[in-house]
């Protein structure tokens, strides 16, 4: 069980705090809900059941300073998962998105960068669908690393670049 105050990743909206748990009746019965406020985006909320597991699930503690040096640390060591087939590719890139684990974020994040890095040298674009990917990648893991560690969004990746 999660408490007020606590810092949660949810889903793939990012790092929210739980500002509360209430009961509200939002389908004609009272039912208790975590409510989640993105710390980058005060116009929306989230309702979460506490009892729907399908939903809780989705909801991870932000990770401690500690395990975001150690993910930090074991980033050059990540291998490309770049797949050929682009409806495989959509699949398996949805699927991590999905899942939120954050050494396939960063699979995905280095895999997308150096990609779009040889097509620009072909001057050329990185497809639209794999742009998404890489942004929701970027913003998922990013934020939490800003979080985790105490710094801005925009000083995440002058952070990593320093630490490896």
């Amino acid at each position: 069980m999660y408490s007020t105050g606590q810092a949660v990743v949810y889903a793939s909206y990012g790092v929210c705090v739980i500002s509360a748990i209430e009961k509200h009746d939002f389908s004609g019965e009272d039912i208790e809900y975590y409510v989640l406020r993105p710390i980058n985006d005060h116009k929306n909320t989230f309702y979460v059941p506490t009892s729907n597991s399908a939903l809780v699930n989705k909801m991870r503690p932000v990770f401690s300073h500690e395990e975001a040096e150690e993910l930090i640390k074991v980033m050059p060591d990540e291998n490309s998962i770049w797949i050929d087939d682009e409806a495989a590719r959509k699949e398996a890139y949805s699927s991590i998105i999905d899942s939120g684990d954050r050494h396939e974020l960063v699979k995905l994040i280095k895999t997308l960068f150096i990609h779009k890095q040889k097509l620009a040298e072909q001057h050329k674009q990185l497809h639209s669908t794999d742009e998404r990917f890489l942004n929701n990648a970027e913003n998922m893991l990013f934020d939490e690393l800003a979080y985790a560690l105490g710094i801005s969004r925009e000083e995440v990746i002058p952070y990593i670049e320093a630490h490896i």
